[in-house]
This record gives structure tokens, C-alpha cells and sequence, in this order.
């Protein structure tokens, strides 16, 4: 075999290692992956830009539209990398999860209609805001706000929403809520939970490639699936994603049709695989859930907080 052929062969080898260790090695995947991630979720306008004749605060039910929490999860903190998937520049700022009562249509939702208030008075700096990677039909409700707006010294204390900012069915606009910030040491809580309309129940669904957006379904013969959102993103204890051991954790209370309550426990753990707030309980019983329950200890959030014993009251919102 001539030079050129040897030569030709080393390429070729080398070409094919490559192509295994991108197979196998989940953080070139990733990057891969995000050469063809399309960014929709991101806000970056720091004015109010939309015109809207939209005043009402509460929904057809008498759902008032608000703000349901505001966790200060990471000062200074957030990855890099983080930076490569949404929100350009993000890396090594503060990160805060703020929760809204309803989902929120992103076209309306900008880092001008927020103002963050620290302890000493001081306004902070929302540079940009997303709501990847919680973008599952039914879970765009946590927007992340990404900017410099506190520190351990001087946090956030208040998040208000001064622009126009509305409901994803357009019904209902958010200007004037407001809530008090989770401070930085406090761990993470359930504060939001509702039972998941069939429609959007997507059965034996899998998980996206991308570590972010699209989590699996509930498997096949699932009873009811019941929807949680955490104040921010959780873990276990030792670093690693939820998996069915987590699932087992969480209690259930629901009531049957003679008006009994028991406790039960998920069959299954799903919306994992995506790397947002929430998870989804999969119940082989019929009977609608009526709170869930997370005992102390068990999760910790991105900056190793550990939770506290936490319960929500579950909302019917179909």
C-alpha cells in the first residue's frame, strides 16, 4: 500500500474513533445536539413592548393572574454552558426562577416588565429571561430571569411585574404582581401542583437528546398524572437526576367518590431527561389527587440547598 493509501487509512480510523467517542460520551453529544438548538424561549428587550387593551387580573374560573414565587437560586452562579443553549451571555450571573399563576405568552414577557428589589432598596439588573427549559405543553409558567440583581450580602426581596405581560390564552395580564424573594440559603419547595388535563398526558413519550426540553411521559396505563413545579430546579441529595426512587418519595392524598382520602404513591416518575422544575406523578388510581407531599431531605437544589418537609394543595385548572 502506497503512502498516500496508508494515509488515507489513519484518516479514516480517526474519523471513525471520533464518531464512537461522540456516540458515548454524553457531553459531546450535547454539544452536538446544540448546534441545532433553536432559541424561542429567549426575551432579551429591556422595555415593555407590548400594546395590549388586556387589563383583567382574573380568569373566567376567578383565578387571580400572579406571581406564585420568585427563588433566588444561584448568585453569580450560573454554567457557562448555560450560555451556548439560551440566554446569550448568561454565564457566571445570578439565576431566579419566577413562577407565574398561569402560563405566560413569551411574546409579551421581557426582561423590562420586571423590577427586582434588594433588601437595601437597590434595583437590580435583568438582562435576559427565558422559559427554557421548563417548554413542555402545560409547564410554561417559570420563566428564568437571568441579570446581576442581588448577592449574598444584599438580596432580592421583591419581584414586581411593571409591563404588560400576558396569560398564554390572552386572557388575563400580570402587570402589577408582585412577591417576595426566596432568599439564596433557603432549599427548595413545591409550590405549584395540578391535575394534567388527558390531552397533554402524552403516553410512553421519550425524553429529548438535548439535556433540557422535552421530557419523557408517564407509561401506558397511567390513571392520572399529576403535574408539580418546584420553586426551582431539584436533584437528589448525591447530585444525580430523579429517577423512580424519587417518585416513591412524594405522597399523594386522594379522594374517592364516598369521600375518603388515602395516601397514595406514584406508579411512576416522569417529565425526567429535560433538566426544568417540574415532574410529573403518574397514578394508577382514578380518584383526583388532592394535595402532594414531599418529606425533608430528599432533594436539593442547584446550589445544594437541601428541601424542607413541603406540601401543595392540587389545583384543577381543565
Amino acid at each position: 500500500m502506497g503512502r498516500r493509501g496508508i494515509s488515507l487509512v489513519v484518516v479514516l480510523l480517526g474519523l471513525a474513533g471520533l464518531g464512537y467517542f461522540a456516540s458515548q460520551n454524553i457531553v459531546v453529544r450535547n454539544l452536538i445536539n446544540l448546534i441545532g438548538y433553536e432559541r424561542t424561549l429567549d426575551s432579551y428587550s429591556q422595555t415593555d413592548t407590548t400594546v395590549t387593551d388586556v387589563t383583567a387580573r382574573v380568569d373566567a374560573t376567578g383565578r387571580e393572574a400572579g406571581l406564585i414565587s420568585a427563588f433566588y437560586g444561584l448568585d453569580d452562579g450560573l454554567p457557562y454552558i448555560f450560555g451556548l443553549a439560551s440566554c446569550k451571555g448568561a454565564g457566571g450571573k445570578d439565576g431566579m426562577p419566577v413562577i407565574f399563576t398561569h402560563e405566560v405568552d413569551i411574546r409579551t414577557l421581557e426582561p423590562g416588565d420586571f423590577r427586582i428589589t434588594t433588601a437595601s432598596g437597590k434595583l437590580g439588573e435583568v438582562v435576559c429571561l427565558t422559559l427554557a427549559p421548563a417548554d413542555d405543553p402545560g409547564e410554561l409558567r417559570t420563566a428564568l430571569v437571568i441579570g446581576q440583581y442581588g448577592s449574598l450580602a444584599d438580596q432580592p426581596a421583591t419581584v414586581e411585574i411593571t409591563g404588560n405581560v400576558l396569560s398564554l390564552d390572552g386572557t388575563v395580564n400580570f402587570k402589577g404582581a408582585s412577591v417576595a424573594a426566596t432568599p439564596l440559603e433557603s432549599g427548595p419547595s413545591l409550590v405549584w401542583a395540578e391535575r394534567v388535563p388527558q390531552a397533554q398526558w402524552a403516553l410512553g413519550r421519550a425524553a429529548t437528546r438535548l439535556p433540557w426540553g422535552g421530557g419523557d411521559g408517564c407509561p401506558v396505563g397511567t390513571a392520572q398524572v399529576v403535574r408539580v413545579a418546584w420553586d426551582g430546579g431539584v436533584r437528589k441529595t448525591d447530585g444525580t437526576e430523579a429517577d423512580l426512587s424519587t417518585g416513591q418519595l412524594y405522597e399523594v392524598t386522594v379522594k374517592a367518590s364516598d369521600g375518603a382520602t388515602r395516601s397514595v404513591t406514584p406508579a411512576a416518575l416522569a417529565n425526567l431527561g429535560d433538566g426544568d422544575n417540574n415532574h410529573e406523578l403518574c397514578l394508577d388510581v382514578a380518584d383526583p389527587a388532592m394535595s402532594v407531599r414531599m418529606p425533608a431531605g430528599n432533594l436539593i437544589d442547584p446550589r445544594d440547598d437541601v428541601n424542607d418537609e413541603t406540601v401543595i394543595a392540587v389545583t384543577v385548572t381543565d
